[in-house]
């Protein structure tokens, strides 16, 4: 990062179309400025003090700055790699109140990983990717969404986990997902890292969800159960109750499923769109037809709220039309739910609506495409 100077005098200095001999001239000789330009070489404080001031550029030096920076920057990637939210969402409203200085310092590289992580846009950090350790590269290949490399580079709990998440919201291969899940937790063990721990069996658990293998779901979300109490997680608590009824749902127990999504005080769009289904499966067509009065008009954090909305009306075109499979309206809203659940969501989301899209194509005659659908879907139940 200290060679990260001559980078922006260049830069400036090109901008404006001056000469290295015009610019340095009185300052430092042309040899000396083009080994900063090309990072061969430190300046001094005060020759870039002088340079950045003939430039008319902010630049920040002083030791109040550079600790500042440097302490903020280090929780930063202690706040990241270890999972923990709080010091995170601390960390980007100092570097929200700090960013004049930090963007006009040696922490400039830093400051634009940092942002991009927030923002989730690599982009914004792109530019400095010459001046990142492993580390820092690896974080941004993250971002990138190159999983894989990200863990090459800098080997940890957290990134493993991050590319566990990634296999499994695809669905392309449970048996990789859990096997990255499985080391991020040993890594984190090994590290006293009870939050990745808690994240990796959760995810492991949630792995064997989608597959509605409830035995092994199961056995894992034990232990994260453990772990989030322990952490005072009710949120993890509540996910992995949710997925569990939803996994009830999905292999016909209705009733457990019921008893769970009917007694939830503030359920969400989708809770109410998951009690309207069980509804609907035990022939509680007013109750089922309440649900989604509820869920209409309700915004929802994740999926889109357009899209759950679409959800929500498919069940409701069932309830209210016992011959639905007789509709084209009903098949096209179908496959379209369908197609960008498994566009833009986690693949669990288009597996739920599998069944729906099987039997529409073999009561439509359209074999094939009930074949090729049941061969080539990601997840094999």
């Amino acid at each position: 990062m200290r060679l990260y100077p001559g980078a922006v005098i260049r830069q400036a200095r090109e901008e404006r179309q001056w000469s290295q001999e015009g610019l340095c001239s009185g300052i430092c000789a042309v040899s000396y400025l083009s080994k900063i330009e090309q990072g061969k070489t430190e300046a001094s404080s005060e020759i870039l003090r002088l340079l950045f001031a003939r430039l008319e550029l902010a630049w920040y030096d002083d030791e109040k700055t550079l600790l500042q920076a440097k302490e903020l920057t280090d929780r930063f990637y202690e706040a990241v790699f270890s999972y923990d939210s709080v010091a995170l969402s601390e960390c980007e409203a100092e570097l929200s109140a700090q960013i004049e200085h930090l963007t006009h310092c040696t922490y400039a590289p830093d400051a634009a990983l940092m942002r991009a992580f927030l923002q989730k846009n690599a982009a914004l950090a792109e530019a400095f990717e010459q001046y990142f350790d492993n580390r820092r590269l690896a974080l941004l290949r993250l971002i990138q969404g190159r999983n894989g490399e990200a863990m090459r580079l800098y080997p940890c709990a957290y990134l493993s986990l991050m590319a566990g998440v990634a296999a499994y919201e695809r669905g392309e291969s449970y048996t990789h997902a859990v096997e990255l899940l499985r080391s991020s937790y040993e890594q984190a063990a090994a590290n006293g890292e009870a939050r990745l721990m808690l994240l990796a069996q959760m995810y492991m658990g949630n792995c064997y969800c989608n597959q509605l293998n409830i035995e092994e779901m199961n056995a894992h979300y034990r232990i994260a159960i453990k772990l989030a109490r322990a952490l005072g997680d009710s949120k993890a608590i509540a996910d992995m109750q949710y997925n569990t009824a939803s996994a009830q749902l999905e292999t016909g127990q209705y009733d457990a499923a019921y008893r769970y999504f009917s007694a939830v005080e503030a359920p969400s769009v989708m809770g109410l769109h998951k009690l309207a289904v069980c509804c609907e499966k035990l022939g509680r067509k007013e109750e089922a037809l309440a649900a989604l009065d509820r869920a209409e008009g309700m915004p929802c954090d994740y999926p889109p709220t357009e899209l759950a909305q679409r959800m929500c009306a498919l069940v409701r075109f069932r309830l209210m039309h016992t011959d639905y499979l007789h509709y084209a309206a009903y098949g096209e809203m179908l496959l379209a739910v369908f197609a960008e659940c498994r566009r833009n969501l986690p693949i669990g989301y288009a597996s739920f609506h599998l069944p729906w899209v099987l039997e529409w194509y073999t009561a439509t005659r359209q074999y094939r495409l009930a074949y090729e659908l049941s061969r080539d879907f990601p997840i094999k139940i």
